[in-house]
């Protein structure tokens, strides 16, 4: 299983799964380097300091040599899931380098990031470590991404404007400084989804929103942040208290290059079913 380091999957889950994470790149001003070498704590310090930051695929060179690692570390073919090609090259880049190979190389598009991301990628690695085909392991990818919701607060839609990955939330650019929006991504772009006065009724609409969307099923939460632990901590709290049916849970700092783009004090928050 290979993906891209917008999954927001912990080293160490990684690692278990045997799951290979190519990087998005960060750029620092004149400085380019990849994501797993740029922590998020810097990103946002350069963010506040108003220095340059933005972010660029993984070089098709760097898929092309994961996939050839895989392959010759015994691998039959691979599945290579990915952020949402409306949010970045990286899908592009990969098709390209699978078309070097005369071997299987599986590219998704999973119109998603973040943690909605990584819980399909865990997923399918599940499926794949119980002996799964490449075809099970691609239908398990699938249903997953489909039944996944992402819903996120933002303290600006500022940055998302910048970077140009605002997408359907365009229109809420300049309201008024005390009304947060609340995102989700829709058909692979960001959209809006609610706003509300204020963090503390912001959070609680995101609280809100992800308890019905969970409903009664047996799901995986996660809480990503961007210099939030305090708030995503209490969040995850409030979710485990009042969704019954919860796997696995796991508060985490979002990827660099979503930091990048979404800004200080963001709040994301998956529900994946199982």
């Amino acid at each position: 299983m290979i993906t891209d380091s917008t999954a927001s999957l912990p080293p160490d889950t990684a690692r278990q799964w045997g799951i290979r994470v190519v990087p998005i790149r960060i750029r620092l001003g004149d400085h380019l380097a990849d994501e797993l070498s740029v922590p998020p704590t810097a990103v946002v310090a350069a963010m506040r300091a108003d220095r340059g930051v933005s972010t660029e695929p993984p070089d098709p060179a760097a898929l092309y040599w994961t996939y050839r690692a895989a392959f010759d570390d015994g691998a039959d073919a691979v599945v290579s899931i990915h952020i949402s090609a409306l949010q970045s090259r990286t899908v592009e880049h990969a098709r390209q380098a699978a078309a070097q190979l005369r071997a299987p190389v599986h590219v998704i598009d999973s119109r998603l990031m973040g943690m909605a991301l990584g819980y399909a990628v865990t997923g399918a690695a599940r499926v794949a470590g119980a002996g799964g085909s490449p075809h099970r392991v691609v239908e398990a990818v699938k249903r997953r991404l489909a039944g996944s919701a992402t819903f996120v607060h933002v303290h600006t839609l500022d940055h998302l404007r910048r970077g140009g990955r605002i997408g359907a939330a365009a229109h809420l650019v300049g309201s008024a400084l005390s009304l947060k929006p609340l995102l989700t991504m829709r058909d692979g772009q960001v959209a809006p989804l609610d706003r509300a006065f204020g963090s503390g009724r912001a959070l609680r609409k995101l609280v809100d929103t992800t308890v019905a969307n969970a409903g009664d099923r047996v799901v995986d939460i996660a809480v990503e942040h961007v210099g939030a632990l305090t708030e995503a901590e209490s969040v995850m709290g409030e979710l485990r208290a009042r969704i019954p049916h919860v796997r696995e849970h796991l508060v985490t700092e979002a990827s660099s290059a979503i930091a990048v783009h979404t800004g200080p004090g963001t709040l994301s928050v998956t529900v994946s079913p199982t």
